[in-house]
């Protein structure tokens, strides 16, 4: 049979070993071998050329592989869903008892969790995805970095991640960990300022606190606010401000600080981590110099 008519009767170039018996191919692990045409992708599933396979290619063979029913969560998801998961591992989720093999995560779950449809796949929720993405990491920054980047891109929400790892507590001991030291933060810089203001103790209790002008107009929501001198501190993430638009978006909330005569003291979170003795001097000076002006006629903004 032509090369061009199994092509058609594939899913990007995989077909299963069953379709091309049916299809006249008595024995298509012989085009497997080194050197050959084809490729095996996994038990029963075949790559119809011998080039890298795309990473829609490598998820079409593990869906085949994995049989009806089966959907992506996990650190693929997550890439899914445009999210930085470090994890190559495919994980799916499937109705039955299955075993994977290799990168390849075949896990039952009972009931499959609501999908949707992600350039042709059935993918699970990101909160889901993130919860299982998790299980495969081994640091909590490693963990606390990519739920950061779920909550910052409006993927899903911290409440989302909490009741996930309610529901699938196996495994998910780092994620409740995770979600418990972060509380409100939402970068690992972020809990890595509250540890040093914790530490100097120059506490304050407004963290992610709107902060409005006398018109009740919000001038910006710093990660932290010393509401007693009005002194801004933001940690500003290259990791997660790296479009254009964040970049825009900073320059306007800056403007609306010097406008309301707010000082601001910009940490970058490598500063942060690396130096955190220098950025301590840096928080303490920068209060002295809040505190020597007149306060700005702004306020709190408080939630109800």
């Amino acid at each position: 049979m032509r090369i061009e008519h199994l092509r058609e009767r594939s899913d990007l170039g995989v077909i299963s070993a069953g379709t091309l018996k049916s299809l006249g191919v008595s024995n298509p692990w012989r085009k497997c071998v080194p050197g050959g045409p084809w490729q095996r992708m996994y038990p029963g599933v075949v790559l119809l050329h011998n080039g890298p396979p795309t990473p829609d290619q490598h998820l079409t063979a593990a869906l085949l592989r994995a049989g009806p029913g089966a959907v992506v969560t996990g650190a693929e998801a997550c890439r899914r869903h445009d999210l930085p998961a470090r994890g190559t591992e495919i994980h799916l989720l499937v109705p039955g008892a299955q075993r994977g093999s290799g990168p390849l995560v075949l896990e039952r779950a009972s009931p499959i969790p609501p999908t949707t449809n992600v350039g042709g796949f059935p993918v699970v929720s990101p909160a889901r995805a993130v919860t299982d993405a998790c299980r495969f990491l081994r640091t909590p920054d490693e963990a606390t970095a990519l739920i950061a980047a779920a909550v910052q891109r409006n993927r899903c929400t911290i409440t989302d991640l909490a009741a996930e790892a309610r529901t699938n507590r196996y495994g998910t001991k780092l994620v409740r960990s995770v979600l418990k030291d972060l509380g409100r933060a939402e970068s690992v810089a972020e809990r890595d300022a509250r540890r040093l203001s914790r530490r100097i103790r120059l506490t304050t209790p407004h963290w992610n606190t709107t902060i409005a002008g006398q018109d009740g107009l919000v001038i910006a929501r710093p990660d932290a606010w010393y509401d007693d001198v009005g002194l801004a501190w933001e940690i500003d993430s290259r990791a997660f401000h790296l479009g254009p638009r964040d970049y825009d978006r900073t320059l306007a909330r800056n403007a609306r600080y010097a406008a309301a005569g707010i000082l601001v003291l910009q940490t970058l979170p490598t500063r942060l981590r690396d130096h955190p003795e220098a950025v301590a001097r840096e928080l303490k000076a920068a209060l002295r110099a809040a505190a020597a002006r007149p306060r700005p006629p702004v306020h709190v903004v408080e939630v109800t």
